[in-house]
C-alpha cells in the first residue's frame, strides 16, 4: 500500500492549531478535493464544515478524535491531522506594512493579517515558539511514502508546518520523497512580485535543512525555468513541469490535472505502480 502526507494549507482565520492534512493508502483525486459548483457554495460549505469541527472539539476536548469523527461522517479518504497539539497564532515581521511608513519594519499578528498585508514579508514566526507536535502528524510523514508540501499561501499556510520542530525533524529526516508544488501565481498582499525561484529561497531560509526531490510547477507560470531550475538543484529536487491550472484561467489549481501530475510524479520517481 502506498501512503503520502500532504501538508496543505490551514483553513481556520481563528486563533487555533494549523492543520496538516494527511492521506494514507488513497490516490489523490477528485475523492479528496473540494470541487463546489460556485464560490458561494464553497464558501457556506466550508463555514458548516468549520463550525461541525469546533463543535466536536468542543464536545470531545480531543482534536484528533474530533477530526476523525468528521472524517467519517464527510465519508473521507484519510485523515486531516492538526500539526500542533496547542493553540498557535501566526506574527510575521512586514516591512511597509503601515504604507505611511514604507521603510519601516512592523510585526503583523494574525494568519488573516499576514497574507493580506500590503507590505513585504521578511520571515513568519509562531507564538508560543517550538509549539509541541501532534505526535500522529509526526507518525503520518515518517510513515509516508511521498510527502506533498503544498500548494497554499506561502507565508500563511505553506511555511507554518516548518515552524513546529517535531514536526520539521520529522519532514527532514522521513525517507518519504517529497513534492513541493508551486502556486499559479503570486498572491495579492502576502507575496506580490514574486518569481517562482524567490518562493523556493524564502522556503529554504525558513528551513535550510530541508531537502526536496521533486518540485512541480505549471509550464505556464514559470517565465524562467532556468532559475527555477537553479534554486530546484540548491533544495536538492528536479522540476517537473505539467499543465495543471484550470482551463478558465483563473490562477487556481485543477483537481483532476494536479492527480494526474503528482500520479506522474509518483511513479516515475518513486517507482511505484499506479493506482489503478
Amino acid at each position: 500500500m502506498t501512503s503520502w502526507a500532504c501538508c496543505p494549507p490551514a483553513t481556520s482565520a481563528r486563533r487555533s492549531p494549523h492543520s496538516a492534512a494527511t492521506t494514507t493508502g488513497a490516490r489523490p483525486g477528485p475523492a479528496s478535493s473540494s470541487t463546489a459548483s460556485s464560490p458561494a457554495a464553497t464558501c457556506t460549505s466550508t463555514r458548516s464544515v468549520n463550525l461541525l469541527i469546533v463543535a466536536l472539539w468542543e464536545q470531545l476536548g480531543d482534536h484528533v478524535q474530533a477530526l476523525d469523527l468528521v472524517g467519517r461522517l464527510l465519508g473521507a479518504q484519510g485523515r486531516v491531522l492538526p500539526m500542533s497539539a496547542v493553540p498557535l497564532e501566526l506574527q510575521a515581521l512586514v516591512k511597509g506594512h503601515d504604507p505611511a511608513r514604507p521603510d519601516d519594519v512592523d510585526t503583523v499578528r494574525g494568519q488573516a493579517t499576514v497574507a493580506l498585508t500590503p507590505g513585504e514579508v521578511q520571515s513568519v514566526h509562531v507564538v508560543p515558539h517550538d509549539p509541541p507536535a501532534v505526535l500522529e502528524a509526526v507518525a503520518a510523514v515518517l510513515d509516508a511514502d511521498w510527502v506533498v508540501l503544498g500548494p497554499g499561501s506561502w507565508f500563511s499556510s505553506v511555511i507554518p508546518h516548518l515552524l513546529v520542530p517535531e514536526l520539521l525533524d520529522a519532514l527532514t529526516e522521513t525517507k518519504a520523497r517529497k513534492v513541493l508544488p508551486l502556486n499559479l501565481a503570486p498572491q495579492p498582499g502576502e507575496t506580490d512580485g514574486f518569481s517562482p525561484q524567490r518562493h523556493l529561497e524564502v522556503l529554504a531560509r525558513h528551513a535550510p535543512k530541508l531537502a526536496l526531490d521533486v518540485v512541480l510547477a505549471d509550464e505556464a507560470a514559470v517565465p524562467d525555468r532556468e532559475s527555477l531550475t537553479d534554486a530546484a538543484k540548491r533544495l536538492g529536487a528536479t522540476v517537473e513541469l505539467a499543465p495543471v491550472a484550470r482551463p478558465d484561467g483563473t490562477p487556481r489549481h485543477d483537481p483532476e490535472l494536479l492527480a494526474a501530475a503528482y500520479d506522474r510524479i509518483f511513479r516515475m520517481h518513486g517507482r511505484i505502480g499506479p493506482w489503478r
